[in-house]
């Protein structure tokens, strides 16, 4: 077992830069799509084109920046110090009304600035998450690590969805020179506090590493050159190459389609199919799954530690799908068949959240034993590709799925199509995804017994030593 090179401080200070991230990652994949409709008015249709065109542009620069953030000499402090300030600039311009009801102008105006807002992300987030991987190589105190995270995490998500949900209505009633600017004054005050809060946690987690020793930020860089965009891509390829990868990538994209069609459905499953207040439920659907999933993290954590990731994956996707399946049945017609499905979502997202990035930190070794190289942020950014691709997917189709059932803002009543068309966004349509993505979980072939066999392996490798890969043949 590796030598844990975190102290419990640095631990917590690095866990708790999640906070930064997720804080605005929620608000956004909970409440860009309600915003652009409700707020902006734009169509359904072309408020899903814009959070797809900006994730799917964020997902084609998560290698890229993981490629640079992986040089010799690269330190993935200064990546993360450095994005913080465009990163909550951008963040707040996004949920800025630019008042215009001209559609080509506001398309153009909040699909350029969410561009510019996750390429922000992207530079704060691979090297936030890669940087484990160059901390330990202890296959349980990297679950350890995610499993705080995780926790932590469960704070972020709550702040990140119960804020939209209250604050914009407390400013509901301003009026500024004979106009209600309420409404969109509410959203941009939400999002500067999110912004704050985001840039306090951010500071603190690149001091709390400090005095870290790196392995790629103290590695000389010979030639002093950066990657050409050649050589990154071709870097990519490598890893896709990476027999296990494609079984992880099926798990990633098809659970993110479903949790983000979910998450991003709430608001309009509380008031266009229940007809309740989201002012008010918002907030219990979000106590809730946050209390669910600090409450299941810590199985989660143990299951995985017990039996393996891949086991504990295998089992809280299958309740999830399940029970989504169960709701679709008893139909979505009551606040409490909304906290059902909730609770159901909360116990997939405890369980992904907490193993996703060590499964990722695992192929590290997969990848130094099959090219001879360390390729800890290429590795994370290409899942985080796969994740924002998913993401856009699963938010694109809410937004088909809202104007193929006849969604209009300005109907005081939306028609019965449209409850049928949301109760689907969060029922059967994303069980269905989970389906595929429990089958991705299922052929991955990393488990606990076998990564230890192979850093076995590795080490005999790396020494010059005779080496075997017989029971490796699915991971090399």
């Amino acid at each position: 077992m590796t030598e844990r090179k975190l102290t419990g401080k640095r631990k917590l200070g690095y866990c708790s830069g999640v906070i930064t991230e997720s804080l605005l990652y929620n608000m956004f994949c909970t409440y860009y799509l309600v915003f652009l409709t409700d707020i902006i008015h734009m169509k359904p249709i072309l408020a899903g084109t814009v959070s797809f065109i900006s994730i799917c542009w964020d997902a084609i620069t998560d290698p890229i920046i993981g490629a640079h953030a992986d040089q010799n000499g690269a330190d993935k402090r200064k990546y993360m110090a450095k994005s913080l300030f465009p990163l909550v600039l951008l963040f707040i311009a996004a949920f800025f009304n630019i008042g215009t009801d001209n559609s080509v102008i506001q398309f153009i105006y909040y699909t350029a600035i969410a561009m510019l807002f996750w390429l922000a992300y992207t530079i704060y987030t691979i090297p936030y998450y890669a940087i484990v991987a160059e901390i330990t190589q202890d296959y349980d105190e990297r679950t350890e690590i995610r499993s705080t995270s995780s926790l932590i995490n469960t704070a972020a998500i709550f702040l990140g969805n119960a804020l939209p949900a209250v604050v914009p209505s407390l400013f509901a009633g301003v009026v500024i020179s004979g106009k209600h600017i309420g409404e969109s004054l509410g959203w941009e005050i939400t999002a500067i506090i999110m912004c704050v809060l985001s840039l306090m946690f951010g500071i603190f987690t690149v001091k709390s590493l400090k005095g870290v020793k790196l392995i790629k930020a103290e590695a000389e860089n010979v030639t002093g050159e950066r990657k050409k965009i050649k050589a990154i891509f071709a870097e990519m390829l490598e890893v896709l190459k990476i027999k296990p990868f494609k079984w992880f990538a099926m798990f990633i994209v098809f659970f993110l389609i479903a949790s983000s069609m979910i998450q991003s459905s709430f608001e309009y499953m509380i008031k266009d199919c229940v007809g309740a207040d989201p002012e008010i439920y918002m907030v219990v659907v979000i106590v809730e799954l946050v209390v669910v999933m600090a409450a299941f993290i810590p199985i989660v954590t143990k299951v995985a530690e017990k039996k393996d990731r891949r086991f504990s994956s295998l089992v809280f996707m299958s309740i999830m799908c399940v029970g989504l399946i169960g709701c679709k049945i008893a139909g979505v017609k009551s606040i409490a068949v909304v906290l059902i499905i909730t609770f159901f979502m909360a116990v997939g997202m405890a369980n992904f959240w907490t193993v996703f990035y060590s499964i990722a930190y695992d192929l590290v070794e997969v990848d130094e034993f099959a090219y001879g190289s360390r390729r800890e942020s290429v590795i994370t950014a290409l899942p985080q590709f796969f994740q924002k691709f998913g993401s856009a997917i699963g938010v694109w189709t809410v937004g088909f799925v809202l104007q193929l059932a006849g969604y209009n803002k300005a109907n005081s009543v939306q028609p019965a199509t449209v409850a049928k068309g949301i109760e689907n966004n969060v029922t059967i349509l994303p069980a269905a995804f989970l389906v595929l993505s429990i089958i991705g979980v299922y052929l991955y072939p990393v488990t606990k017994d076998k990564f230890s066999k192979l850093k076995d392996e590795l080490e005999k490798k790396k020494a010059g030593q005779e080496y075997s890969t017989d029971g490796l043949e699915k991971l090399v």
